[in-house]
């Protein structure tokens, strides 16, 4: 019996690579290959753009108008640095974030670092996977839990039987309807020249559910998981003989991560205007796309929030077992067959059958979905601190990270230290 991978050649050839000619090579650059290598960064945004980023800005825009769309526009220097340094790490070393360091700094620390995964991605795995099915119950008129063990099952076999990325490709197609929220924005925003203004001189709230609401808003942006995915999923590229990571695709994901989060804010804000916006539901959150599309909204919605979910949710598993697999010195990879890499693939099995079980509580999506986006912003301080400290590291990296990444990552740094001790202050003080 044999399975559809990614992997190519034989047991023999692991650790050779094999390259095309120098005169095969020259035919394939210029345009066309500068848009394949779009690509990547594509998908690396498309799979941070997951269904609690759509959710998290709703709610953040329902609750706080325009309020909020500085955290966007910060996160501009913030992402394509992040993008491009973890990406440069893991194709520099062959090795992936937790690998590096377990073998430069001591196993505990790796084990602490795959334990902060862990903490993120099931919260994650299991809020996505409550979106998908919410998502499917929109379409067939059906109650949600019926879909929970149909997605958890799929995105099991594709991770497990298929090839990953030819899969999550072509699903990337189904999350293109969220893009409509680009021309709700345009159509519902009252004033282009109010945005811009309330962007750069921002509203601030001293609450904690604004505090909360800036965490939030950073974790769905610096997505812990997509760090952790980019230096491994970069490892397994370069060992396969790919070319080095170039700046058009950190540009990419950049990209199409900021303008749709920029674009759910200022839709939701301008259209939902709830008493208590966490309480929503996902058909209150497909609202914001009604100036678009009518009363068609709750359908492009839900097949977006599909889409976005599918891409996102293999992406969350791999992630999260590249790191334990990592910390624990077991062979990992998608690449690998799955008897080849068993503890591997049964971390895969075991953490979809928790995200099943999971899904059967009796909760509110959107609330999971929000929440488990602050706990991403409390978490990716760390994790954020251990990737400067490698990319950094001499006796780690061939090119350490020039004064902008550095800059960028320190303030990326900074600024969730200050969110967390403004939040810590407005709680504790008296109102």
């Amino acid at each position: 019996m044999t399975f559809q991978r990614s992997r190519k050649g034989t047991v023999e050839d692991r650790g050779t690579i094999i390259g095309w000619p120098e005169e095969v090579r020259a035919k394939t650059r210029g345009f066309g290959a500068n848009l394949s290598r779009l690509v990547p960064g594509v998908v690396t945004g498309a799979a941070n753009v997951d269904p609690s980023l759509v959710v998290t800005a709703t709610v953040a825009g329902a609750a706080f108008g325009y309020s909020l769309l500085w955290v966007v526009v910060l996160c501009v220097p913030l992402l394509e640095t992040i993008f491009g340094v973890s990406a440069r790490l893991g194709y520099e070393t062959r090795k992936g974030l937790v690998d590096l360091l377990r073998e430069n700094y001591g196993r505990r620390l790796a084990i602490g670092c795959a334990g902060l995964v862990i903490l993120i991605n099931m919260a994650m795995i299991i809020a996505d996977l409550m979106a998908v099915s919410d998502a499917l119950s929109i379409i067939l008129g059906h109650r949600r839990v019926y879909f929970v063990a149909a997605v958890a099952f799929t995105v099991w076999y594709i991770l497990i039987f298929r090839n990953y990325r030819k899969i999550t490709d072509a699903l990337l197609w189904l999350s293109l309807p969220l893009f409509i929220y680009v021309v709700a924005a345009v159509i519902a925003a009252p004033s282009w020249t109010e945005v811009v203004h309330r962007t750069l001189l921002p509203k601030v709230w001293s609450t904690p559910a604004y505090a909360s609401a800036v965490v939030g808003m950073f974790g769905s942006l610096l997505t812990p998981y997509v760090l952790v995915w980019q230096t491994s999923s970069r490892r397994e590229h370069a060992v396969t003989g790919g070319e080095k990571p170039h700046s058009f695709e950190s540009h990419a994901g950049t990209f199409v991560t900021t303008v749709l989060s920029f674009s759910v804010l200022v839709a939701a804000a301008s259209v939902l205007h709830l008493k208590q916006p966490m309480d929503m539901t996902t058909r209150q959150a497909a609202m914001a796309l009604q100036p678009a599309v009518g009363a068609f909204g709750p359908i492009l919605f839900a097949l977006g929030i599909l889409g976005a979910g599918m891409v996102a949710l293999p992406v969350l598993v791999a992630s999260m077992c590249y790191s334990v697999s990592e910390a624990m010195g077991w062979r990992s990879g998608l690449s690998e067959n799955p008897w080849e890499a068993k503890s591997f693939y049964v971390l895969i099995s075991a953490s979809m059958l928790v995200a099943a079980v999971g899904n059967f509580f009796h909760v509110n999506p959107v609330k999971v979905l929000f929440m488990s986006q602050v706990l991403a912003g409390v978490l990716t301080l760390p994790i954020l601190g251990f990737i400067l400290l490698l990319s950094n590291d001499r006796r780690v990296m061939k090119t350490t990270n020039t004064m902008y990444q550095n800059f960028w990552l320190g303030a990326a740094i900074g600024g969730l230290i200050a969110t967390g001790l403004l939040w810590a202050w407005w709680s504790i003080s008296p109102h």
